[in-house]
């Protein structure tokens, strides 16, 4: 006579591997203390933004600026920064510069000499 065997069901290990992570995030969220009530956070959803002033400013046409002055090309723009400044250097593009000519003028600043090329962009917290 054969036994059946008897197949435990995959479900149960996902089920307890969830209830862990529940009560795992449930004391990990009540280790922060909350905010006084008495606290009013700045809103900053009406903010007028601007390009910081040591960015690139990148327009849709391809053009460059840097405070406020025309840039003819990347090699140009990193030869008039310091050292110093070539290590971190900042791009603001427009939303509708091809991305493609984006990661090219990112690749030519590298090329040029500069450490690292940041974007900078909005953030939407709505």
């Amino acid at each position: 006579m054969r036994r059946a065997s008897s197949r435990r069901e995959p479900t149960i290990a996902l089920i307890n591997v969830v209830f862990l992570m529940l009560v795992f995030f449930m004391v990990a969220g009540t280790i922060a203390p909350p905010l006084s009530r008495e606290v009013a956070l700045v809103r900053a959803d009406e903010m007028e933004g601007r390009a910081p002033p040591d960015a690139l400013v990148i327009f849709a046409d391809g053009r460059m600026e840097f405070r406020g002055r025309q840039v003819a090309s990347a090699a140009a723009y990193l030869g008039g920064l310091t050292e110093a400044e070539r290590q971190a250097v900042r791009l603001v593009p427009d939303r509708d510069l091809p991305a493609a000519r984006l990661v090219a003028l990112a690749a030519e600043m590298r090329a040029a000499g500069a450490g690292a090329v940041m974007i900078v962009t909005e953030r939407g917290l709505r």
